[in-house]
């Protein structure tokens, strides 16, 4: 278990890469934090992962609010008592289309969660 007595937060963890990413650092024997606003597959995730031996906690937010991600740290730091890995996999494509049709209402929206979500 390469990543045995390291604590991790994953950042929309509820589908995706982000899903991925979570059971997988679980495997390797990380504690992880998972952030998503969607609690029922959220919480399928944290069950599926203690299932299969890992240890994890959902935290229910939205990962580019500053509130939530603190809130993450701080379970982190409660629950495990340390933190070692952020996964930042948040992103959204509410509409595909060319950017010149895009509009720019979606195109911040896209901004703020795919680019300043991560600070």
């Amino acid at each position: 278990m390469k990543l045995e007595n390291k604590v991790a937060i994953v950042t929309d963890g509820s589908s995706g890469i982000g899903n991925e990413i979570a059971k997988l650092l679980a495997k390797e024997g990380a504690s992880v934090v998972v952030v998503a606003r969607r609690k029922e597959t959220l919480e399928n995730l944290v069950n599926q992962i203690k299932a299969d031996g890992g240890k994890a906690i959902a935290v229910d937010g939205i990962a580019n609010n500053e509130n939530d991600i603190q809130n993450a740290i701080n379970t982190a730091l409660n629950e495990f008592g340390k933190l070692d890995i952020i996964m930042n996999t948040v992103g959204i494509a509410e509409v595909i289309s060319p950017v010149a049709d895009m509009g720019e209402g979606i195109w911040e929206v896209n901004l703020n969660v795919d680019l300043t979500g991560a600070i």
